[in-house]
């Protein structure tokens, strides 16, 4: 298989398991009832910090949770300034990252800087995605090729759904030499291809504008399709007159569909669409709501089904009631809610660490109000606007704007905390117990953790209990004194402490395995 090679690779390939793992420290909660100091406990999250430590920190409770990831990442056309502060220790990569990206079209460091910032972030995504989940990625020609490459050797060839073409645009801009580009890419993969099912369209009439209901039949939403069909069947060629005295024969190498007492029978049950006016050629009426397979998506999505740029500048302005916003090419709330209504159920996690405008909240917010789903997000975006502008887009979508009535919902608003552990690799002691806890529970087990009633103990897991004797300002010994207080019966214990007393006789005997604080503490 061909493999991508840049400048930086050799450094940046493992770069995600070096990122510091922080916590997350919880600034407010926002629900149609206003702010509040508490978490609302709904597990919708905007997180304001960059969206690599970001999503570190989000592995011990969501590693392998998430079913649908979308990202809108930088396209690196030159043009736009991003800057990502990812310490790798590499003095030349700290050389890229240390300069804006720059303007020259022939400027291959500028590639080599992007795939640098992507490759880890990507690593991340995939751990955090369900084994039956999908991820879908907008980017443009810059580099999309690039980007196909990485995903093949990130999430495997195999995995590769579909490369889809979005219709951003619908008018030609002027003086151009060449093209007009009116199209931007959205890379689509699976985390496992034998298990990633792809929802059809049926379930919302608006994510397919081909069907409507133009004579306000009772049984709901239709499309037309073609009554001829070839080769010819001799019995179905046969003349019809329309309703307006038109008389009307198959096309030539062509016969009806339906043989004449069948096209008489459609007719009678109001199948037969003669078109407004009554003198079209007739067509057979498909109803929406008798689909069962859904609806397979095509490659090509136009604008008029899933919006364009136009129409999300239009929308974020409408919100806002503002005109200057930094927000060059806007993602349609349409196209967020196509991605998500097939590519997750009404109570799946939706990720987006590339959150901008919180497009995505918006897509997943509209989805739930119009079906009673329980879809969650996730928004990660480390720009000075993730209150101001993708926090404050969420709550004026929740409580409703200009003549929108609002969906309801809410979400918690975080920023990023103190590291685990200080540079001298020891835990830090100004993070909250829980935290750690919490931390070393999932390193052990890739489980989520639970508050256990009995002291010291993390929980149990495939018959082995964890027992995390950790105290911030004494000195913690694993000795015969600390066995006789556990409570907990178990095949195995796993015991984490500052020092152990115990003789290895004594610890054959019980099945025990010493870990000292913090040095046997996995890293994510």
């Amino acid at each position: 298989m061909p493999t991508l090679h840049w400048i930086g690779k050799n450094k940046i390939i493992n770069h995600h398991l070096e990122v510091p793992y922080k916590i997350l420290n919880h600034q407010y909660g926002f629900s149609e009832n206003g702010k509040t100091e508490t978490p609302t406990d709904g597990d919708n999250l905007i997180i304001n910090g960059d969206n690599l430590e970001a999503l570190k920190s989000l592995l011990p409770k969501y590693e392998g949770k998430v079913k649908c990831i979308y990202i809108d990442p930088p396209y690196n056309t030159g043009n736009e300034g991003w800057a990502y502060n990812d310490n790798v220790n590499s003095p030349q990569i700290q050389k890229w990252f240390a300069k804006v990206v720059g303007k020259e079209s022939e400027d291959l460091t500028r590639h080599d800087k992007w795939l640098c910032m992507m490759y880890p972030r990507l690593k991340l995504l995939h751990k955090l995605l369900a084994n039956d989940g999908a991820i879908f990625i907008s980017i443009d020609d810059n580099e999309q090729a690039n980007l196909k490459l990485m995903m093949d050797e990130i999430f495997g060839a195999g995995n590769f759904v579909s490369n889809i073409i979005w219709q951003r645009a619908y008018s030609p801009v002027n003086l151009k030499k060449t093209f007009s580009q009116n199209h931007d890419f959205v890379l689509c993969y699976s985390k496992n291809s034998q298990l990633f099912e792809m929802n059809g369209l049926e379930r919302s009439v608006e994510a397919n504008d081909r069907y409507k209901n133009l004579d306000n039949d009772a049984r709901g939403f239709w499309k037309s399709s073609d009554l001829s069909v070839g080769p010819p069947i001799q019995e179905n060629i046969y003349e019809i007159t329309t309703p307006s005295g038109r008389k009307i024969l198959p096309p030539k190498g062509y016969s009806w569909r339906l043989n004449k007492n069948r096209f008489e029978e459609f007719c009678a049950d109001n199948r037969i669409w003669f078109g407004s006016k009554g003198d079209a050629t007739p067509s057979i009426k498909r109803f929406l709501n008798e689909v069962k397979e859904g609806i397979t998506p095509m490659t090509v999505w136009t604008y008029q089904e899933v919006g364009h740029t136009q129409d999300a500048k239009r929308e974020i302005k409408s919100i806002f009631a503002e005109s200057d916003l930094p927000f060059d090419t806007p993602k349609a709330v349409k196209l967020m809610e196509r991605i998500v209504q097939l590519g997750t159920n009404k109570n799946s996690i939706i990720l987006d660490s590339f959150a901008g405008s919180g497009t995505t909240a918006h897509a997943v917010l509209n989805l739930n109000k119009q079906d009673g789903g329980n879809r969650k997000f996730i928004l990660i975006e480390m720009e000075d606007y993730a209150e101001t502008i993708t926090a404050e887009r969420v709550k004026r979508v929740i409580k409703g704007y200009a003549d929108k009535e609002g969906t309801g919902g809410g979400f918690d608003y975080y920023t990023l905390g103190e590291p685990l552990f200080n540079e001298d690799n020891n835990l830090n002691e100004i993070v909250d117990e829980t935290k750690i806890r919490e931390y070393v529970w999932f390193a052990e087990t890739k489980d989520a953790y639970q508050k256990q009633e009995e002291m010291y103990l993390l929980g149990t897991n495939n018959g082995t209990a964890y027992y995390f004797y950790y105290e911030k300002n004494n000195l913690t010994t694993l000795d015969e004194t600390f066995l006789r207080r556990l409570k907990t019966k178990a095949s195995q214990y796993v015991i984490y402490a500052d020092v152990c007393l115990l003789n290895e006789k004594l610890m054959d005997k019980y099945h025990i395995v010493f870990k000292k604080i913090p040095r046997d503490i996995s890293k994510l």
